[in-house]
């Protein structure tokens, strides 16, 4: 069958049922879709009386399975509507009537087609091979371990669709039950090339078919000789989204050069009168140093802070670049137009009072207008942005200059505020922060696109509640994480499965699940908490990148050695099996009573030329590749001693050209803070107090590394 036959045949059957008012299709009408796609399925025939049951279990030969048919019977099991194992023409006959009887009880009016006669599968491992539509990703396509216990054991991964056949493949691969395919305790494994086809078979089918919602096959009967689906359901998904304006990456650079690096912004709205959200954004960018032009907007002010206003913003003179709307939500849809008219490309909308209060129709408005006139918009409902590289600090919050290489955004005002302080607090370098908050345009994929592009940020940190393109946001963090890390924090957890489904497949695809997958799959790191996303923002740029996976620790504490040891594993961290000649050199700079191995355990009580000769070593070893630093406060080695002289070796090293990530752990009285002040400043990442912190940092840096292509080996 042909591919135009194929499609053609299958539409007309959904076409029939949607028709006939169902969603979901019968078990003889999913193996037609099944036929047409290739799907393997075991043998059957449908029985429309008790007679042709006998009749069709004789030519199938064997036990088979007998299951209820009914467009009113979702799930049949719950029905009694299975048998299996079911041999002989009077076992075959009571068992007809007996899931009859059952289905009748279960749903007196339901609509009996007939009973399913079909071929019982050999023994094998059973696993779920699914699809489902997920709202910020659309098509995703689903593989784990199947069966009735499915939603239970919840191992299950997810994949944009299509798949190809090498990503099918490595879908086997990524579930915690991995090695149960390849083969435990004698039994054989599973045929994966057969398993891999039935995902990319469904993955192709529910991309061909928007209209298919749910795609189940549970179970799939997988064996050493193939794979085989005991069971297909099919579900038709309800009305179709709008399609989303799409921007080509061309546009959404030339319109995010001129919001990020404008010369010319109006603030509509702006004030005289200390309090107002106009006054401050206006003080802001004049206070802030930006060099470009600054023009208040206001239609009965003549002078603003010093600075000639406009009536209308069509009356400023020359070319603009950003309009920052400082207005109350009523007014700004035609000031929008006004905008429009005036030929600016942007608009950033600081007030609230839209879709996040249900105002969707008044947010839906500015959309509108601003597609018309070709405006892109950044919120509603946001705190503004700021530049720093151009000393732009277009928003009513607190002024922040310090210049770096983070571009930090938020969809949350309050998650934005918090960037800030902690910025401010750690003295962390930004390129750029900027809340994003309804999203009525402009969100991550844009930004994400321009941070890729900015000479000025070497990492990307995202707060984010949701995504509306999830496609589009894969597509630029995939083509940004070979030069640069992105982070991100995905609220909202908790939420996941909570979402009504038909299927096994649409209860597991809880919106968590789903993000977690595939944002692994385009080589984000996912931040599981605040402090996290901010903390791998400030420290991955002052870690070079690794190149291999042999992580030393040095400690001056057992105790800290072991806690360092466990949140090594607890981060996919490869701890170095110390070769004899590097394990002999160690030993001749520690005492006795210490350990080499890895951790190396120097002891506490050692003085500064022991702390800096191991650590020589490791840096200058090039098997060695990471290192991780346990320090144990003591007189003879005072913190500020320890910090100078790591950061010194390191220095000198990376002066070399021997380039390591090296990260500390300091326990300690008060001292050990301005240590990691000053081991932090000068490239060694450290943290006092806590062992978890500088390896959860090192984790994320090697996670980026191997999403990047810069290290073999799994994430």
């Amino acid at each position: 069958m042909g591919d135009g036959d194929r499609v053609a045949r299958v539409r007309a059957l959904l076409e029939s049922v949607r028709a006939a008012g169902r969603t979901a299709l019968t078990a003889p009408e999913g193996r037609v879709v099944a036929d047409a796609y290739g799907i393997a399925v075991p043998g059957e025939e449908l029985a429309g009386d008790v007679d042709e049951a006998v009749a069709a279990a004789a030519r199938l030969g064997g036990p088979v399975v007998l299951k209820i048919v009914s467009p009113d019977i979702p799930h049949k099991t719950e029905a009694g509507g299975v048998m299996v194992g079911v041999e002989g023409a009077e076992r075959v006959r009571a068992a007809f009537h007996e899931i009859v009887g059952n289905a009748r009880a279960y749903d007196a009016g339901a609509r009996i087609e007939g009973v399913l006669v079909q071929e019982l599968l050999p023994a094998g491992q059973e696993v779920i091979v699914g699809a489902v539509t997920d709202p910020a990703f659309g098509k995703v396509v689903a593989f784990g371990l199947g069966g009735v216990l499915v939603e239970v054991l919840k191992d299950v991964t997810f994949r944009l669709a299509p798949v190809d056949a090498d990503e099918a493949l490595g879908m086997l691969d990524s579930i915690r039950a991995a090695q149960v395919l390849r083969g435990v305790r004698g039994r054989p494994g599973v045929d994966r090339w057969a398993v891999a086809e039935q995902i990319r078979r469904v993955s192709r089918l529910v991309a061909d078919f928007p209209e298919i919602g749910e795609v189940d096959l549970n179970p799939v009967i997988a064996t050493d000789r193939g794979a085989v689906a005991a069971d297909i359901r099919i579900i038709l998904a309800g009305q179709r989204p709008a399609p989303r304006r799409r921007y080509g990456r061309e546009e959404i650079l030339a319109s995010m050069h001129r919001l990020m690096r404008p010369r010319s912004v109006a603030v509509i709205g702006a004030s005289n009168e200390p309090g107002k959200i106009g006054n401050s954004v206006l003080r802001n960018l004049l206070d802030g140093g930006f060099a470009g032009d600054i023009h208040p907007v206001h239609p009965r002010a003549d002078d603003i802070l010093g600075r000639k206003a406009y009536r209308s913003v069509t009356d400023v003179p020359g070319e603009v670049d950003v309009a920052v709307f400082a207005i109350p939500a009523r007014f700004v849809a035609a000031a929008l137009e006004e905008v429009g008219r005036k030929g600016i490309p942007n608009a950033v909308l600081v007030p609230s009072g839209f879709a996040e209060t249900g105002e969707h129709a008044l947010q839906a408005e500015l959309v509108e207008i601003a597609e018309r006139y070709g405006v892109r918009l950044l919120g509603p409902n946001i705190y503004g942005y700021y530049s720093t590289w151009q000393d732009l600090c277009a928003t009513f919050c607190t002024p922040y200059d310090v210049k770096g290489p983070v571009a930090l955004t938020s969809q949350s005002g309050g998650i934005g505020m918090a960037v800030l302080g902690f910025a401010r607090t750690t003295r962390t370098g930004v390129s750029a922060i900027v809340g994003l908050g309804n999203k009525a345009d402009l969100d991550e994929d844009d930004l994400l696109t321009w941070f890729g592009e900015d000479p000025h940020t070497e990492c990307v940190a995202m707060h984010l509640e949701d995504l509306k393109d999830g496609r589009a946001f894969v597509a630029a963090a995939r083509e940004v994480v070979p030069r640069k890390p992105v982070v991100v924090l995905k609220a909202g957890r908790t939420a996941a499965g909570a979402r009504a489904a038909g299927s096994h497949t649409g209860a597991l695809a809880g919106d968590d699940a789903v993000y977690d997958d595939i944002l692994r799959q385009a080589g984000v790191i996912r931040a599981p908490g605040l402090e996290d996303l901010l903390e791998y923002a400030r420290a991955l740029p002052v870690l070079p990148a690794p190149k291999g996976d042999n992580v030393v620790i040095i400690t001056g504490a057992g105790g800290s050695g072991v806690l360092l040891s466990d949140a090594a594993a607890d981060h996919g961290l490869s701890l170095m099996e110390i070769p004899p000649d590097l394990d002999e050199a160690f030993r001749r700079f520690i005492p006795p009573f210490g350990a080499s191995g890895n951790p190396v355990d120097i002891t506490g009580g050692e003085p500064p030329s022991t702390y800096e000769a191991t650590i020589r070593l490791a840096l200058g070893d090039p098997r060695v590749h990471a290192l991780v630093l346990g320090y144990w406060h003591t007189i003879v080695t005072p913190p500020m001693v320890f910090a100078e002289l790591t950061a010194r070796v390191v220095a000198e090293f990376r002066e070399r050209g021997v380039e390591k990530p090296v990260v500390a752990s300091l326990a300690g009285d008060v001292e050990v803070e301005e240590a990691c002040r000053c081991l932090f400043e000068r490239g060694v990442v450290a943290y006092p107090y806590t062992t978890e912190k500088p390896v959860a940092v090192l984790g994320a840096k090697y996670r980026w590394a191997r999403a990047a292509g810069l290290l073999r080996g799994g994430s």
